[in-house]
C-alpha cells in the first residue's frame, strides 16, 4: 500500500448507511426469532389431550423472552429448535462481521488521519481476518 486517499467525511456517511442497515438485520433476525417461537407454540406438543394445556411448550424464543420449559416437544417444535440451533453460527457470524467492518473502517480512517499508515493498515487487516480484539487494541492506543 503506497498512496492513500481517505475522505473522512465520505467513510463517516458509508458508516451511517452501514450502521442504518445493521439496524435492520438485527430487527429482522428478531423478527424471524419471534416467529420461530410462535411458530413452535402453535404447533403443539407430543402430550395427549389436556394435558397439552398444562405443560408449557418448549422451542425457539426471542431475546428477552423467558425460555419455555417442558419435558415433552412436538415434533413441529423440535425441528424449529433445531433449525435455530443450526443457524446460530451463521446469525452469529453475521454480527461479527458486521462489526468488525465498521469498527475496522473506523479504525484504519481514525489512523490515516492521525497520519499513522502502519495502525491503518493493521486496522485493515484485522477487520478483513474479523480480529476484533486487535481493533480494539488499536483504537484504544490512542
Amino acid at each position: 500500500m503506497t498512496a492513500w486517499d481517505i475522505k473522512p467525511q465520505g467513510v463517516q456517511g458509508q458508516l451511517r448507511l452501514v450502521g442504518g442497515h445493521a439496524g435492520e438485520l438485527a430487527k429482522a433476525q428478531d423478527a424471524m426469532l419471534t416467529a420461530l417461537e410462535k411458530a413452535a407454540r402453535a404447533a403443539g406438543t407430543a402430550v395427549p389431550g389436556t394435558m397439552a394445556r398444562e405443560t408449557p411448550l418448549q422451542g425457539p424464543v426471542a431475546p428477552g423472552q423467558p425460555h419455555l420449559t417442558a419435558p415433552t416437544l412436538g415434533p413441529v417444535a423440535a425441528a424449529l429448535g433445531e433449525y435455530l440451533r443450526g443457524r446460530q453460527p451463521q446469525l452469529a457470524a453475521m454480527a461479527e462481521r458486521v462489526e468488525a467492518a465498521v469498527l475496522g473502517a473506523v479504525t484504519a480512517t481514525n489512523e490515516y488521519v492521525e497520519g499513522d499508515l502502519d495502525n491503518a493498515k493493521r486496522a485493515q487487516d484485522a477487520a478483513r481476518a474479523l480480529r476484533l480484539d486487535v481493533l480494539k487494541d488499536i483504537g484504544e492506543g490512542r
